[in-house]
This record gives C-alpha cells, structure tokens and sequence, in this order.
C-alpha cells in the first residue's frame, strides 16, 4: 500500500493506488464476490445504516474491490472521489439525475456517442430536461446556447467518431461564468493522456468498458469529480437506482490499469502511423486524427494531451458501398462497434454507433455514408496496413 502523503507519478498509481491487503496479506487485490456483509452485533449494523460508522453494508453500494477500482481512478485523474457504475451510459445516466431537475437544460456538443444523444433527446427529455446541441469547437455557439436554466456543458473531446478537440479550459472558464458545470467524457484519452479536472472540468465520465480494461473483456463506467459534488447526489443514485459496477469487472478493470500507459502510448504511435499511411491512398478522401498536422485543433491537442489517442476515421471515396466493401475485405480488423481493445476494430458509424439519429442530425455532427471509424490495436502496424490495402 503506497503513502497517501507522497507524490506518485501516473504508471506507479495505476499499479498500487487504492489497495488495501486483507489479512492474508494477498498481492494482487482480492476479489469480493459477495452479496452482503456480517455485521459484528445489531448496533454496528445500525451505526453502519445511519452513516455514524463507516464501512461495508450491501454490494450494490458498497464493496472492496470496486472500491479499489474507484481509489485507483480517482488517483490517476487527480480526484477526491470516484463512483463506479454499470456501464459508460449509466455514468452520464447518474450524473444527469443526481445534478438535474424538472426544467434544467443541458448544452452538449453534437459530436458525441450517438446513445448519449438518445438519452439526452429520448429519456431526459421525458423528464422535463432539455438539451441544445451546439458545434464542439465553436465557444460562440456554447455561450449562445447557454440559458438561465442550464446547468451543464457536456462534451467529449476527442469526439466520436471525427477527432475534433474542444479547448477545455475555454469551455470550464464559461461554463463557471454562468454558472454551470463542465462534464468531459474523457473515453478517448484517459487520464494517461489528458486530465480534464486540471483544465477546469467539473466532472470526467469514463466507459471503463473501453481503455480502462483494454482488452474488451467487461463493461463498466465511473464518475471522476470532488466528495462535494457527486459523494452525495450522484451517489445517491447509485445506492437507491442500483447502477452497479460488479466485483469481478472492477477486478478486470484494475488488471487493465496496471497497463494503461504503455498501452496507450502504443496505441498513440500505431494510430499516428496508420494515418499518415491513409493519407497517402488513392482510395481515401479524407482523415480524421488530431495527430496530423493538417487536423484543425493540432496545435490545442498538443497542448492539453500528452498523446493524440487511438482512434483514427477516415472517409473514402464511393460512399456507403465502398465503405462497406473496405471494412467486408478486412481480414484482421474486427468488424465491432467497440474501441479501446487490444484488437484494432472497424465499424460504419452511420450505420452502427450513430444509427439512431436523424439524417440531420448525422450531417449536423459530420457523419458522412463514407465515414470509417478505426481503433487502431496493438497488433503489428505494417500488417494492419496490409489488411486495410486489401
């Protein structure tokens, strides 16, 4: 167990942040795959229910080894507290319902993951809580947005699926001038590559499901923010909604930790190499990687993240058919609409993550019929290069 007063740099809290050895003096962290806890007599488990004496109850709130997972979290990006959830999207779903009420309204950028637009339009809406969708990189537009009732700017950064980078700090200085909160969804980067809390964010949201584990093995979420601003209403949610991450799955998720910062990096410097090699195909179009001189917000990625990620997307010339018949002649890409794995993956965004929108609002967030959207593995490059050329 490290020293909570020293100062560790990122890779050392990834592997030792947050465990606490039972009595069996374990070295990998203990799995915790109970239901309940025994309590030592009738009065500790009323002191336990009233909150007069910390400890574990019941493990849809309260369990070891996601609380492992959450310590851990909330160290790498420089919180006081984290909450683990289900999945990426009952992160953001507990976030909305501990902050939001009847008649609150939400700015988000329309270069987000196409269910977060069906939540924010489908399911928030149904509850009196509005969203206006506004360019990710246009602060004009934010501020415009902004009304009386707004109490959140959302945003992820870099977006799904076109890499385009917001400039966070802009974004915290305006949302914290009228009055709001900045949430960043930091999916893309982790705290290995950007931190959003330091830039003046509010709230990171994570799908777990995606980096954090790395390998494509578990789904699961997490809220990154101080005790003052979710230890109480997010997480009231949790313990009442039952928005659960599971034991086993923090388990996974601390494993996938451990590895995070080599993994990302390798990430980065395969995504790099495939996109200036698309650059160069007659069959290509266009690329979308923040990584490339020629991407619009180059300059601002290379300030305010340590790495350009490993999500690359490209358009190629011929529309939907010829997209489809590029990622059907791919032998090593997996045909998924995942990313974050070890695995390079490829998938038609207009047709699979960005489905449910209108026509409109998938040409509002740039979502062409010939858009790819690859997450870039960690299987050798120049293969995967091959692959792509077929």
């Amino acid at each position: 167990m490290i020293d909570k007063d020293q100062e560790y740099k990122l890779q050392t809290l990834a592997v030792r942040a947050g465990q606490h050895r039972t009595a069996e003096s374990e070295h990998s962290e203990a799995i915790f795959p109970t239901s309940s806890f025994v309590f030592k007599n009738a009065a500790q488990a009323a002191a336990r229910f009233s909150g007069d004496e910390p400890g574990n109850i019941y493990s849809r709130f309260t369990n070891p080894t996601v609380r492992t997972f959450e310590e851990r979290l909330a160290a790498l990006e420089g919180a006081e507290r984290c909450i683990a959830t289900s999945s990426g999207m009952s992160a953001i779903l507990s976030t909305c319902l501990g902050l939001l009420e009847q008649g609150d309204h939400i700015v988000s950028s329309r270069s987000i993951f196409g269910t977060t637009v069906g939540l924010f339009n489908g399911i928030l809406s149904k509850f009196g809580v509005e969203t206006t969708f506004v360019p990710l990189t246009d602060l004009t537009a934010w501020e415009a947005a902004i009304q009386p009732e707004t109490r959140i700017l959302f945003l992820e950064t870099p977006s799904n699926p076109l890499t385009e980078v917001a400039d966070i700090r802009a974004l915290a200085d305006l949302a914290h001038s009228r009055g709001c909160l900045l949430i960043v969804d930091n999916c893309f980067c982790t705290p290995a590559l950007q931190k959003p809390l330091t830039l003046g964010a509010d709230i990171v949201i994570h799908s777990a499901t995606k980096y954090l584990d790395g390998q494509g093995r578990c789904i699961g979420g997490a809220i990154v923010s101080s005790e003052k601003l979710i230890g109480e209403s997010v997480f009231g949610i949790l313990r009442s909604g039952g928005t659960t991450m599971s034991p086993f799955n923090a388990w996974v998720f601390l494993k996938g930790l451990e590895t995070l910062s080599i993994r990302m990096k390798a990430h980065c410097e395969n995504a790099l190499d495939i996109a200036h090699w698309l650059q160069d195909q007659s069959f290509v179009k266009r690329v979308y990687y923040p990584g490339l001189e020629n991407h619009p917000q180059y300059q601002l990625a290379k300030e305010q993240q340590s790495g350009f990620g490993g999500v690359v997307s490209f358009e190629v010339k011929g529309g939907k058919e010829a997209a489809w018949q590029l990622i059907d002649s791919t032998n090593i890409f997996s045909i998924t609409a995942n990313l974050g794995d070890t695995k390079s993956t490829i998938t038609h965004p207009g047709t699979t993550t960005h489905w449910k929108l209108t026509d409109t609002e998938r040409k509002d967030a740039g979502i062409t019929d010939s858009l790819i959207r690859l997450s870039v593995g960690l299987e050798d490059v120049d293969d995967l290069k091959k692959d792509l050329s077929h």
